[in-house]
Order: C-alpha cells, then structure tokens, then sequence
C-alpha cells in the first residue's frame, strides 16, 4: 500500500487534492494596496513640491516688493553716500533682530545696515554681479536661517555698483511649509485608509459570487441537488455553466454506468442459473452445458467491457484519429488472415474523426472483417464518402449474398449471426453500434450497387483537422 494510501486509510483525517495557489481575495487586496499606495505617493510628492513652490514663491515676491521698494527710494547725497529719501513703510526693519533686515554694500564703501541688524552684518554674496533679483538662503548663528533677496545696480551719478540686499528669516516660511506637509500627511493617510477600506468592500461585494457558488457546491453534496440554480452575475454564469454541464454528464456517465451494471448481471444470471442446475441435478452433459453457457457469459462480458471502455475513453475529452490511417491498418492484418481476399481503399487521407484510435480500429476491425468472411473475395472501403456532410461516413462494400432487408435489423441483436457455420460470437455489428453511438455516430446496412453485397455505412463525428 502507498505512503498516500496509508495516510488516507489512517485516522488522521488527511485529505488530498490539487494545490491552491493563494487566496484572490488577497492577491486583489496585494494589488488594490500596492497601487492606492504607489498613486497617493506619486500624488502626495507632486502635490508637496507644487504647494512649497507655491508659498516659497510668494515669500520671494514679499522680498522682491521690499528690494524693490528700497531700489526706488535710494539716492545719493553730496558726499556720494546712499541714502534714502523715503522712509520704508515696513516697521519690521526698524525692530532690532525683528528677522526682517536689509543693507546696501558697495565696493569701497561702508555697508549701510538696517537698524534692525544692530550691530550684524549680513553674510551677502559680495562678488555676484546679479542685475536681476536672486534669491538663496545662508545660515548665520547670530542672526539665523536667512532667505535673501538681492541685486546690483548703478546710482546716476555715481560710479560704484551698489549691491541692495533684503533677508528675511525662513522661520516664518519653513513653518507654513511643514504645515503644509502635515496636513498633506494625515489627509493622504487618511485617505489611503479609505480607499483601501473601500477596496476590501469592494472584493467582498464582487466575490459574494463565488462564495455562493461555493455553498451551492456544498449544498448539493450533502442534499443531492445535482444542479446549482442560483441567480448569478454574468461574469460568473458560464463557470456555472460550465459546472452544471459537468454534473450532467457525470450523471449521465453514472446512469450509463449503473444501466451497464444491470444488463451484464441480467445477462449472466441466466446462464449461472442454467450451469447451476446442471451441477445440482447432476446432469450427464455437464461439461458441455459448462462450455457452451461460458461461451455465452465470455460474449455478454466482451460485449458490455467493449462498452465500457468507449464511455471512458470519451470522458477523457476530445479524441482525434486519422481515418485513412486506422483503415490501412486494420485492412493490412485483416489481410494476413484472409489472403485470397482483395482489399481496395479510396478516400481522403487527411479526415480526422472524434473517436479513440483504438475503439476506430475495433469498430473496423469488426466491419472489415466481416466482409472479408462473409463476402465472396473482394471489399471496397470508401473513407470519407460524403466529404460535405456534419458526419464523416465509411462505406464498406463486398460481394457476397448481402443480408436481407427484414432482417437487416435484427443482425445487430447480440448473438445473432446468419452464418452459424463459421466461427464467431455474434457480438461484432452488436459492439460496433454501441460504440458508434456513445461517440455520436451510427451504423447502417444497405446493398451495395457496384458489388452486390452487403453495403455497411459507419458515420462518425468530425473534429478539426
């Protein structure tokens, strides 16, 4: 007995089966999270930069009113010093170290210092030659982070280039942008929380299908339903469909399996019964009742396995054979038994059927066969004689006496032979419609016109070639 075997024999309760590859709940929640995180980081970082680029911009512009203001009122006294000949309105730059300071170099010159600098000086760019305001931040300890606005120009009259400078501390600006930050922060959080709580609701809602479809299952396990008839979306409907159809025919392959069962413990339970009164009477020809009731067990067992084989070979799936293929062969060993017959085939060579090879080869072995015993030396195959037709048909003709048309239908009974002289079962036309039907074909009998015998037509479902 195998390891497998032992453990599902064992009390252990283990149960085999295909191997899951992960929840889908999880993987669209891996997803849904992955990309709310990925767009509200991309998101959140474009949106951060825009709004301190925003308020960094307007903290210039302050800086760049006051420049523009001190640029305005600046003008030279008789000695050549700057003055101004306005006072600037803001009050900030008359406070000592309010943060707000502003002052005016030029080479050669003493620097001309706010009064809110006191005794400072800022730490300016001497040598940059800006005509245009620049803006750029230094750091001095005793006067902190500045943001300094500052531009070189000329005075009429006077030849030295003056260099105006306004600061600010950054104290004022780098709080508004961490304001900004913290509320992005928390809102994107917050945000984020929302839509993936939404995402979770959401692959709850959507895969409520499927759980349904899951209790279905269930319910027809344990209740005997043998259809699940829930009303369900339409992304889920052909799965059901699909479901229902295996149900069915697992059904129908049960039914077909249970009805096989019957008829062979039917078929074998005369023949027991004849072989056991014989051995409890007795009777003197035992030995031949033995043999000759074997004989009739062996052709109902051959005949029902023949079946039963062609129903299993057709729940596999979709089967493909060559037909010309399958007739060379067949027609190359009934050959080697029957040498003085002569064989012709003519048809196709490329038409597939959607049947087994084996049971394609079983039912023209017994066709073939068949008129090459029963027929007068020759036999015609014709494979694919009606190349436009849904059905694929095999005309077998010989020249022998035929069979007549009142008893074209009882030849296909199991058992029944006209010619009891030569050696046979009876089973061969009996298995070869069975098998044709389970595949969705059919066997007909006719008389052949270019031969004069017996005209056999076999039809078998296509498949692609």
């Amino acid at each position: 007995m195998s390891a497998s075997s032992e453990a599902a024999n064992s009390g252990g309760g283990v149960r085999y089966g295909p191997r899951h590859t992960g929840s889908l709940a999880r993987r669209m929640m891996l997803i849904a999270a992955g990309w709310i995180f990925a767009l509200l980081l991309l998101g959140g970082l474009a949106l951060d930069r825009a709004l301190t680029n925003l308020v960094s911009n307007q903290f210039d512009e302050q800086l760049e009113i006051s420049l523009t203001s001190m640029v305005l009122s600046a003008d030279l006294d008789p000695f050549g010093d700057v003055y101004f000949n306005r006072i600037l309105g803001d009050q900030r730059y008359l406070e000592p170290n309010s943060g707000y300071y502003w002052q005016i170099n030029g080479e050669g010159v003493a620097p001309l210092l706010s009064r809110s600098l006191w005794d400072e000086e800022l730490a300016i760019r001497a040598d940059e030659q800006a005509f245009e305001p620049i803006f750029y931040d230094t750091d001095q300890p005793e006067l902190g982070s500045l943001r300094l606005a500052q531009r070189t120009l000329s005075l009429p009259g006077s030849d030295v280039e003056w260099q105006f400078v306004v600061a600010a501390n950054r104290e004022q600006l780098d709080q508004q942008i961490a304001d900004i930050r913290a509320i992005l922060g928390w809102s994107f959080a917050v945000l984020g929380i929302g839509l993936f709580l939404m995402a979770m609701a959401q692959t709850w809602y959507g895969l409520g299908p499927l759980r349904r479809v899951r209790k279905a299952i269930a319910h027809i396990r344990s209740s005997g339903s043998n259809r699940v008839t829930d009303p369900l979306p339409l992304e889920v409907r052909p799965m059901v469909d699909e479901l229902n159809a295996l149900l069915e025919h697992s059904e129908l392959q049960a039914e077909e399996a249970r009805r096989h069962a019957g008829n062979l413990a039917h078929a074998l339970k005369t023949p027991l019964t004849v072989v056991t009164n014989a051995a409890s009477a007795g009777a003197p020809d035992l030995d031949t009742t033995v043999l000759r009731e074997a004989a009739t067990m062996r052709r109902q067992v051959d005949h029902h396995l023949a079946r039963a084989r062609a129903v299993g070979r057709r729940a596999v799936g979709l089967s493909r054979a060559n037909l010309m293929e399958s007739a060379v062969a067949v027609e190359r060993a009934v050959s080697r038994l029957y040498p003085q017959v002569r064989f012709d085939i003519d048809g196709k060579d490329t038409t597939l059927v959607a049947v087994e090879r084996q049971d394609l080869d079983e039912l023209l072995g017994n066709l073939i066969e068949n008129a090459a015993k029963y027929g007068g030396g020759s036999v015609f195959i014709t494979v694919d004689a009606e190349p436009n037709a849904e059905l694929c048909a095999v005309l077998i003709e010989d020249d022998g006496m035929g069979i007549p048309e009142a008893k074209r239908v009882d030849i296909f009974g199991r058992g029944a032979r006209l010619d009891t002289e030569k050696p046979g079962t009876g089973l061969g036309l009996a298995i070869v419609r069975d098998v044709a039907e389970i595949y969705g074909g059919s066997v007909e009998l006719g008389e052949s016109e270019d031969l004069g015998g017996l005209l056999i037509t076999l039809r078998l479902p296509r498949t692609s070639e």
